[in-house]
């Protein structure tokens, strides 16, 4: 029999666990890596940053070790996750740890928030106050904030399957567990993978989908690159750049998630450097707390293993109708909308930005306040 009981749930990680963090911090080996000059000669790659093209350099991560031992508060981080009302429960035999944070307004749309990789329910902590206490002009959202399957405090996976399709169908289970008729879907990253399979199984409830990527690529049909504007051709030039030079960790953990797997569960500097890449540009206690997470879990493992499962699953082949929002940041790869609708066939709200990563609640937060705002706004002035 499935338990569907909601705990209320309070991170409380035993000392003894962040004491092992700090003596294995304080006892790195470090990597071997060629000498500055050589990687200051290399061409510059794509979106890969100088002197980054094999990768993470040491001194990048020597400099987040020494914070990470030194001054990083885990304490403080747990505070403010425990701020906010916390739960979990099981659904589909997996333990979902999720916030649950209702708005004063009785007008409020229920809004499901999906995180990425390396991310956690971290990434949307700033997004909360504003969403859910808005000015009076503003749309109000109830926020459902859970950690994928797999991730974070919602443990590892001990099952296989656990992609995007059995991930919606989940988060489907939860908004009715938690009693919402008619919801609205957002993620970026993973999420922005899970979202639109949210709308496609649950279309009678879901409201819309917003997310900050359509990952729409070509097919291989030449037809398809027929009458491409200069612009366009600009931006496929981008997303081959982006699929040659840092898609390196999907891959692995597409095929073969276990062999990295060994190394981040035995040293926290190794987590730290497997993250640090994709969340460099994030505030350095932004990618502390999300690596110190993932380390306090154990979750490297069964997060990687939602790569391999959703490479090894048949996905559909017709187009999602629910009505789609795309915000696209200048600094994230910019889908092209021809390959976006065939995927995705009703596309109501498009809007390119001019600042703005792949991790747009770090810097770019009041932008994608604003789109979701104005996405959901026009979903539910249309529903009358």
């Amino acid at each position: 029999m499935t338990n569907s009981e909601i705990n209320p749930f309070r991170i409380d990680v035993p000392q003894a666990d962040l004491d092992d963090l700090a003596d294995r911090l304080a006892r790195v080996r470090w990597a071997d890596e060629l000498p500055a000059s050589e990687l200051a000669a290399l061409p510059a790659e794509g979106p890969v940053q100088p002197g980054w093209q094999y990768g993470v350099p040491v001194d990048f991560v020597r400099r987040l070790v020494e914070l990470w031992r030194t001054e990083y508060d885990w304490r403080a981080w747990e505070a403010k996750l425990n701020a906010y009302p916390q739960f979990t429960t099981e659904i589909d035999g997996q333990n979902i740890h999720f916030l649950h944070v209702r708005s004063p307004r009785p007008d409020a749309t229920p809004l499901i928030l999906t995180h990425g990789w390396p991310n956690s329910v971290v990434e949307y902590l700033d997004l909360i106050e504003p969403l859910t206490n808005p000015g009076a002009d503003d749309p109000a959202f109830h926020l459902v904030i859970p950690s994928l399957p797999g991730f974070g405090f919602s443990g590892p996976t001990h099952e296989r399957g656990w992609n995007r399709h059995r991930t919606a169908r989940a988060w489907a289970e939860l908004m009715r567990r938690l009693g919402y008729e008619r919801y609205g879907a957002h993620g970026n990253d993973a999420g922005a993978f899970v979202s639109p399979e949210v709308g496609r199984i649950d279309p009678e409830h879901v409201i819309g989908v917003h997310v900050t990527q359509l990952f729409s690529f070509p097919s291989g049909d030449p037809a398809e690159f027929a009458g491409m504007t200069e612009q366009e051709l600009e931006y496929l030039r981008f997303l081959q750049a982006f699929n040659d030079n840092m898609t390196g960790y999907a891959k692995l953990q597409e095929t073969a998630p276990q062999n990295l797997a060994h190394a981040l569960a035995d040293s926290p500097t190794g987590q730290l450097a497997w993250s640090a890449q994709l969340l460099a540009g994030t505030p350095a206690e932004h990618l502390l707390t999300n690596a110190t997470i993932y380390w306090l879990t154990n979750t490297a493992a069964s997060a990687a293993r939602f790569y391999y499962e959703d490479n090894h699953v048949e996905h559909p082949t017709t187009p999602t109708t629910t009505p789609t929002g795309l915000a696209s940041f200048a600094y994230d790869f910019t889908p092209l909308r021809r390959f976006a609708e065939r995927d995705h066939a009703n596309i109501v709200s498009w809007n390119e930005f001019d600042k703005g990563g792949h991790w747009a609640t770090q810097d770019a937060p009041e932008l994608l306040v604003a789109d979701l705002r104005q996405f959901f706004k026009a979903l539910n002035t249309a529903r009358g």
